[in-house]
């Protein structure tokens, strides 16, 4: 038998009873810390209350999982895991494994650090939209960056879980700070430019929930960029449009710099941008071309039927814009633009020019 076992956000004495009468009884107790940190005392703690030693394994380990299954078939195995043992792909994914193989699974829920997060925050859950990791790595920033902007155009809020990793030679740790987060958003934004982030930006930073020096912190970007916010592990909320009650908690429940503020009111849809700024210039590219016709006086009916159904086009796209219509919008402005190179080209002229 396979049994996934959660010791919650608070360390070994988040095990519940339940769980503590679990690992006694099973003959191979794991534990990863990968999905995010368990101390040595933690360890120590673990084996203390089971009466016996726990094995760390590594990611690999876990992700292969084949000894895990070939060990379940005979023997009461454990594999123990930091919050909620479900909340993680790779453990349901070796669940899912271990069922297929015939092999009987149980789970001791604990204490998930997500909702944790979301809770000590006084955010309402279910206005949370996907959670995102955001990774080291600059190119991570741009998915953390297209998710906040995805939750902002529904009115959701975004957790941000931070990266966490452990040297398993050293044992070394590395989390991934908020002020780098941060700045990695605001480079995200320079390359972007959908008017998602700025240092107006109003965030929740949450480290290291669960213990005694768990701390939250919130206000604008420029107000959090000069924080030492410590060792992790960190998260990190861009709300949306905040209910009274959530401005109310924020104020009251974190160390609250700025006054709450809605990031969502600046967003607007991709579509509506293009067409904002496209449709314009469109136009002015119509003005211009039948001027430069007009003075070189060309009266070529169908030259001057291809311009007035390019400004057809124009009216489309905004038509439709207004309807929520946004494929629509962004095709008709694509068409009217498309008639005016057409006739560029053959005019041998540019109106796009400044």
């Amino acid at each position: 038998m396979l049994w996934l076992v959660g010791v919650g956000i608070s360390g070994y004495k988040g095990l519940s009873l339940e769980a503590v009468e679990v690992l006694k009884n099973c003959d191979v107790v794991l534990i990863e810390r990968f999905t995010s940190s368990l101390s040595e005392n933690d360890l120590v703690g673990i084996n203390t209350t089971i009466g016996k030693s726990v094995k760390s394994v590594q990611r690999w380990y876990v992700e292969d999982g084949r000894e895990i299954i070939d060990q379940a078939k005979e023997k009461q195995i454990a594999l123990v895991t930091y919050g909620d043992p479900l909340l993680a792909t790779t453990h349901t994914e070796l669940r899912t494994r271990a069922a297929k193989a015939s092999i009987k699974t149980g789970v001791i829920h604990a204490a998930s650090g997500i909702a944790s997060i979301m809770g000590e925050c006084g955010l309402h859950m279910y206005k949370f939209g996907r959670t995102v990791t955001m990774m080291s790595e600059p190119k991570s920033a741009i998915s953390v960056y297209n998710t906040i902007f995805d939750n902002l155009l529904l009115g959701s809020h975004t957790l941000i879980l931070t990266e966490y990793n452990r040297d398993e030679k050293t044992g070394t740790l590395f989390f991934l700070d908020p002020v780098a987060l941060l700045r990695m958003l605001l480079e995200a934004e320079n390359d972007m430019r959908h008017h998602v982030i700025s240092h107006e930006t109003f965030v929740v930073v949450a480290s290291r929930l669960g213990t005694n020096d768990s701390r939250i912190v919130s206000g604008k970007i420029k107000s959090l960029a000069g924080i030492g916010f410590g060792t992790g592990p960190h998260s990190v909320i861009v709300p949306a449009r905040l209910h009274f009650t959530e401005e109310e908690a924020l104020e009251a429940l974190t160390v609250c710099l700025d006054s709450p503020s809605d990031n969502s009111k600046s967003i607007s849809n991709i579509s509506l941008q293009m067409i904002e700024r496209y449709a314009p210039k469109a136009r002015e590219a119509v003005r211009q071309m039948r001027e430069i016709l007009r003075q070189d006086r060309d009266e070529s009916k169908g030259v001057h039927e291809a311009l007035d159904n390019a400004e057809y086009y124009i009216d489309d796209a905004e038509r439709f814009l207004r309807q929520g219509r946004h494929e629509l919008a962004v095709l008709s402005i694509g068409y009217a633009e498309g008639l005016v190179d057409a006739l560029r080209f053959q005019k041998g002229i540019n109106p796009w020019s400044p």
